[in-house]
C-alpha cells in the first residue's frame, strides 16, 4: 500500500458510538492507507432519517448502529446494500437468525433493555412492567422517546411483545409515571444527577457505571417478563462508489481487533464468539429471558405504532378511538 493515494470513507454512525469508532477507525486507516469521515447523526432514529432523506444522492458509504428496532424502517426505503461479510463464522448463528439473515446489515453487537435503579435513591424498586404503572413511581422514571431513540423504540416493541393488543392501554396508564425525553444521553444525565431514580438504559450500564466512576449505586433490573433483546449492525450504504473499502470496514468492525475494546466502550455484548468478557462484566445484568418481537411484523406496523404512541402518550388520546386506525 506504501506510496498509493490515500482513499477515503465515509461513515454514518449515531453519537455515542463514537467512543467505540475513535478507538478502532485508526488501525483500520493504517492497514488500508484510507482516511475515515466519521460522521455522528444524532440518535438511531436520525441516522436511518438521514440514510432516507438522502437517497436519491448519498454521501455516506457505511452506516453503524441501525439496530433490530429501526432495521425494518432502512430495509423498506431500500438505503442498505446486501453483503455476507467473509469472516462470517466469527458470530454465534442464534444472532444471525435473530436479525437480518438476509444481511443487510451484519451484526455487530447485542445487549439487553432494562430498567437501572439508583440503590441510594430508593430501597424498594419495580420488578416488571406492571410495576411501573403503579402509583408509587409516578415522577419517579425517566425513558426515551421510541421516535427518536433505540432504547425507547426497544422499550415500545417491548410493551408491545407483552401486552399484544392491550399495548395502548398500558401506555395510557404508563404515560402518567414517566418523563419522555429526545434520546439516551439526557435520560442518563438526569438519572444520574439523581433527577430520577429510575431510568431506561441496559443490563450492562451498572459495570459501566463502575468501569467509568467506580460506583456501585446502579442496579439493573430483570423483569418477571423478561427484557428486550436488541442487536445493532453495520451497513452498507447503496450506491457507495467505494464498494471495496465499504466491504472491508464490515468486516473489520466483527474481527478481534475491533471487537475486543467493544465492551468497554459501546457497553454492549461484542458478537465475535472469540473475545473475552473484561471481568467488570459482573455488574452487569445476567438477563436469562430475551424478550423479541418478530422483524417482518414491525416491518408491516411500525409506521402505525409509531403513530399511534404518539396520539396516545403525547396527545393525550383514549386508545379506544386510536386502536381501530
Amino acid at each position: 500500500m506504501q506510496g498509493e493515494q490515500e482513499k477515503f470513507l465515509t461513515v454514518y454512525a449515531y453519537d455515542s458510538l463514537e467512543y467505540w469508532l475513535k478507538e478502532v477507525i485508526p488501525e483500520f486507516e493504517k492497514e488500508y492507507n484510507v482516511k475515515i469521515n466519521l460522521v455522528l447523526v444524532g440518535s438511531t432514529g436520525e441516522l436511518v432519517n438521514r440514510l432516507i432523506i438522502e437517497k436519491d444522492n448519498p454521501k455516506a458509504d457505511v452506516v453503524v448502529g441501525i439496530d433490530n428496532t429501526f432495521m425494518s424502517k432502512a430495509i423498506k426505503a431500500g438505503v442498505l446494500e446486501k453483503y455476507k461479510p467473509r469472516n462470517v463464522d466469527v458470530i454465534p448463528q442464534w444472532i444471525i437468525e435473530k436479525f437480518d439473515p438476509e444481511f443487510y446489515l451484519t451484526p455487530f453487537d447485542f445487549g439487553y433493555i432494562a430498567f437501572n435503579y439508583r440503590t441510594d435513591l430508593i430501597q424498594d424498586y419495580p420488578k416488571s412492567l406492571n410495576d411501573l404503572i403503579k402509583p408509587e413511581w409516578k415522577g419517579k422514571i425517566i425513558i426515551e422517546d421510541p421516535r427518536t431513540s433505540s432504547p425507547g423504540l426497544a422499550f415500545m416493541l417491548w410493551t408491545i411483545a407483552v401486552y399484544k393488543d392491550q399495548w395502548l392501554d398500558y401506555w395510557a396508564e404508563l404515560r402518567e409515571n414517566v418523563q419522555i425525553v429526545k434520546g439516551w444521553s439526557a435520560a442518563w444525565e438526569a438519572f444520574s444527577k439523581g433527577e430520577y431514580p429510575i431510568v431506561l438504559s441496559y443490563a450492562t450500564s451498572p459495570a459501566a457505571s463502575v468501569y467509568y466512576e467506580n460506583k456501585t449505586n446502579i442496579k439493573a433490573i430483570e423483569f418477571e417478563e423478561g427484557n428486550f433483546l436488541q442487536i445493532e449492525g453495520v451497513g452498507i450504504v447503496k450506491g457507495t462508489k467505494n464498494m471495496e473499502l465499504a466491504k472491508k470496514f464490515v468486516e473489520f468492525l466483527i474481527s478481534e481487533k475491533a471487537q475486543e475494546k467493544l465492551p468497554t466502550t459501546q457497553w454492549m455484548y461484542p458478537v465475535n464468539k472469540n473475545v473475552k468478557l473484561p471481568e467488570v462484566y459482573k455488574y452487569a445484568l445476567d438477563v436469562k429471558k430475551p424478550v423479541t418481537i418478530d422483524p417482518g411484523l414491525v416491518e408491516e406496523n411500525l409506521d402505525n405504532w409509531l403513530k399511534q404512541w404518539t396520539e396516545v402518550v403525547v396527545e393525550g388520546k383514549n386508545p379506544e378511538d386510536v386502536k381501530g386506525q
